[in-house]
């Protein structure tokens, strides 16, 4: 039976391109997977200044709504910075004990 796989790197960049050390989807999510915490970091400060923005804005004119808003966005980011720390280390926690290495 054949192989239904082909060489991501190969298919889609040519060249001297950095993505073209991709063998596989495999490889690719390894790839995400072990910068989400950085991705997610750099969402959650653009948010948090995004929402102290719309804060102080809201306080400034007196707005009740807008203080609500830009406190919702602060709060959405934290959690949102949390549950992608705390996923990442739960692949990390599993590759461990399983013996796996997720994260390539």
């Amino acid at each position: 039976m054949e192989k239904l796989t082909f060489d991501i790197g190969n298919a889609f960049f040519n060249g001297a391109h950095f993505l073209r050390s991709l063998t596989g989807l495999g490889k690719l999510v390894s790839i995400l997977l072990s910068n989400a915490i950085v991705i997610a970091g750099i969402v959650f400060i653009i948010m948090v200044v995004k929402g102290g923005f719309q804060f102080i804005s809201g306080s400034g004119s007196g707005d009740p709504q807008e203080v609500a808003r830009g406190r919702q966005i602060i709060i959405a980011a934290i959690i949102g910075f949390i549950i992608v720390f705390v996923s990442y280390w739960i692949v990390i926690f599993v590759g461990r004990t399983t013996g796996t290495n997720l994260l390539e």
